[in-house]
């Protein structure tokens, strides 16, 4: 008699965004396929549909926006009240983004494991761009609840792990994965490469603010090297004053494209505490896909990146300056470091790697349930 095979670990996934939303895409989404092949059966809900989450990139349409949080809402409870089916449930930030963690409570009194996953300071409260009633409703003492509640959090760097840990938590970090793979080869893009050199800033509507930490830095580069081409993706509107940006909307087919066209990739943050709990995602995809990383000096970037070898860290408006200017007239610089980028990525973020690394953590949960 043979016996039965084991039935796969099941987990249910809720994330803030669908896929189009980068810290979904990059924290849930891309692991998916890899713990399904690891006997680890993945159900994957999402808060916000396709049309929210391109409402919530935009100012205005707010009754709008509260009859698609509504409808959000149902179907966030109508995945929950199948709680018993699964054997984890991970959340990626709040079950729901308003009100206190009521759910979550009643979750741990249940006995279901709950991981918290996060990849920003969401405990220290930012103003919306683009919503003042997701301003109202953030609340950075749900977060610090949640570190307490939850069996682990996992963080997307070991500042946001040791921020859980010191309130109380369970935390551990899983660093963002990266698939180098889906890019094409740095030997390959710089085969014939020819045209002006390209400064490009990879981003959304709510982050291309930061692009005013280094305005003036930019606009005298642009004003020595006239001939250097200046693109942004995910944007929406942007200018510059002496800076000609071309901007572009963000889809995973353009964003490839994009990043072929790319030398250069731009980074900047300001010298603020929340800084620190940015997870490098940007600076890690430019690098993947063999564009050079220019980015602030704060935080996880200093982890991330090897200052000369595979990028370059900026502290000063000089730094800026000097560093770009470096990498527009040596083209030789500009490959050996994207190189070196690209292969680190390949060695240090591979998304196999890390869906193992939550896999460990998803079966631990489950077998001491």
């Amino acid at each position: 008699m043979t016996s039965a095979m084991p039935s796969p670990l099941k987990v249910l996934f809720l994330t803030r965004y669908p896929e189009q939303g980068a810290s979904s895409r990059y924290r849930v989404f891309q692991y998916v396929p890899h713990l399904e092949e690891m006997d680890i059966s993945c159900t994957v809900q999402s808060f916000m549909d396709e049309e929210m989450y391109r409402l919530s990139l935009s100012s205005g349409g707010t009754l709008r926006k509260i009859g698609l949080t509504l409808r959000a809402t149902i179907r966030r409870l109508s995945a929950l009240s199948r709680f018993r089916e699964y054997d984890v449930i991970y959340m990626q930030r709040e079950l729901l983004p308003f009100g206190p963690p009521l759910i979550e409570r009643f979750l741990k009194r249940m006995g279901v494991p709950l991981v918290y996953d996060y990849d920003d300071a969401l405990f220290i409260k930012k103003p919306s761009r683009y919503n003042p009633i997701a301003t109202f409703f953030r609340s950075p003492n749900k977060v610090r609840e949640l570190f307490r509640l939850v069996d682990c959090t996992i963080s997307g760097n070991d500042w946001l792990r040791d921020s859980a840990i010191e309130e109380g938590g369970h935390a551990v970090t899983v660093e963002v994965a990266e698939d180098a793979e889906r890019f094409v080869a740095a030997t390959g893009k710089f085969a014939g490469k020819t045209g002006p050199v390209t400064i490009g800033w990879l981003g959304s509507p709510s982050t291309v603010k930061y692009m005013a930490e280094i305005e003036t830095e930019l606009r005298d580069v642009a004003a020595r090297y006239p001939d250097v081409r200046w693109e942004m993706m995910g944007s929406g509107e942007f200018a510059m004053d002496g800076v000609a940006w071309q901007t572009e909307d963000w889809s995973i087919p353009a964003e490839r494209n994009a990043l072929a066209r790319y030398d250069i990739g731009l980074m900047p943050l300001p010298k603020q505490e929340w800084s620190r709990g940015k997870s490098g995602g940007k600076a890690r995809t430019y690098m993947a896909a063999a564009v050079v990383p220019v980015v602030a000096k704060i935080g996880y970037n200093e982890e991330l990146i090897r200052h000369g070898e595979t990028g370059f860290l900026c502290d000063t408006a000089e730094d800026w300056t000097h560093n770009l200017e470096a990498l527009i007239k040596d083209a030789k610089l500009r490959r050996t470091i994207a190189t070196a980028a690209q292969n680190d990525v390949k060695s240090r973020f591979a998304p196999r790697k890390k869906a193992e690394e939550i896999a460990a953590i998803l079966r631990k949960l489950a077998g001491s349930a």
